[in-house]
């Protein structure tokens, strides 16, 4: 960070990247290395289809869902702080995609790291920038609407979550991720049968 004087997300971001294309493994509280041999073909920058984001959607609620519950439970003021932070940036309706998904990420990030269980975090990890639609798809363009609207409805439903975790509501924030995670899946799928 310091060398090349950018910010932790950036950093996070590039690892996040190299992750994906495989050709770095992370784990947990040991830290990341250059794989041997890359294990996962996609690119962020190839074209996903709309059926392969789904899928991660798919994928997406049947985790997040418990680790929102686990982390109502088990959350720390740090983690709290982190994603505040994550939701901070994603306030502002005139960032770029790529740091309004760099920041998306990291607040579902910091949901996998306050359960304190490492292997929701090496599942986010290993999903990396897979994990956040909008960075796969123009997500806002595929609804029908403009970014700034779209970027603040899924601000409104990521204030939801933090919320419900920061109150220590299980119910609360597992129903939130729900609804999160269900609205996009929906939005993507009604913009597939326009």
């Amino acid at each position: 960070m310091a060398e090349h004087g950018v910010s932790r997300t950036v950093v996070r971001e590039a690892i996040s990247q190299l992750q994906t294309r495989g050709l770095v493994i992370t784990k947990h509280g040991v830290g990341s290395f250059v794989s041997d041999t890359p294990d996962f073909d996609s690119h962020p920058n190839s074209s996903a289809s709309l059926e392969e984001v789904l899928a991660v959607i798919e994928l997406r609620i049947s985790i997040e869902v418990e680790a929102a519950g686990f982390a109502a439970q088990r959350r720390n003021p740090q983690h709290l702080v982190c994603m505040q932070n994550a939701l901070n940036i994603l306030a502002d309706p005139t960032i770029s995609r790529d740091v309004a998904a760099a920041a998306d990420r990291e607040f579902h990030r910091q949901i996998a790291m306050a359960t304190d269980n490492r292997y929701f975090v090496d599942i986010t990890d290993h999903l990396g920038i897979d994990l956040i639609p909008r960075k796969r798809l123009n997500s806002a363009a595929l609804n029908g609407g403009d970014r700034i609207e779209y970027g603040l409805r899924l601000h409104r439903e990521h204030q939801a979550i933090y919320q419900s975790i920061a109150e220590g509501d299980l119910s609360a924030a597992q129903a939130a991720m729900h609804l999160h995670l269900s609205n996009i899946r929906e939005r993507l799928r009604h913009a597939t049968f326009r």
